[in-house]
């Protein structure tokens, strides 16, 4: 493709400002990259997670402050299938059930991990996905309210479109 003066290659993917895209705009491997990174953020942090010093309190800012950012990064323009979010929640009630840690069950007095819906009842934050959506709706009002005289990409491309037809 050639753009004013310059020739651009074809190619299947590309990462651009530390996003993989694809020319089939699949976000699947941007999904397990960011995971990938998630969880080596989420190992660093591990034994603070796991300790009895911080409060819980702290543990889940340091979750939503040093590991869900990792993850989420870019994920505003992410389409994301049901089977991508089943593997961000496994994701985030992983690094939970880290911070909450097991518990004993009242009938045979055993150690067993968290369920899910307890997890959900322990953490009083909005989930991953929850999480997702309403900043995917602050991101997409942000960019409504841009207009047509700013440098969004989609405007560029219309009024580039206009002016060289």
């Amino acid at each position: 493709m050639r753009i004013d003066n310059s020739n651009f290659e074809r190619v299947e993917e590309f990462k651009y400002l530390g996003t993989t895209l694809t020319n089939q705009n699949s976000i699947a491997e941007e999904i397990k990259s960011r995971l990938r990174s998630g969880n080596g953020c989420y190992h660093s942090v591990q034994n603070l997670l796991s300790s009895r010093l911080p409060s819980k309190n702290l543990k889940i800012k340091i979750y939503r402050t040093i590991i869900l950012p990792v993850v989420l990064y870019a994920f505003e323009t992410w389409s994301l299938t049901l089977r991508e979010e089943r593997k961000l929640r496994v994701f985030e009630n992983k690094v939970l059930r880290r911070i909450f840690g097991p518990r004993r069950d009242e009938v045979t007095g055993e150690w067993r991990r968290l369920h899910n819906e307890e997890l959900n009842d322990l953490y009083n934050s909005p989930n991953i996905m929850r999480v997702i959506k309403l900043r995917r709706m602050r991101w997409a009002g942000h960019v409504a309210r841009m207009g047509e005289e700013r440098g969004c990409i989609g405007s560029w491309w219309g009024n580039r479109r206009e002016r060289d037809h």
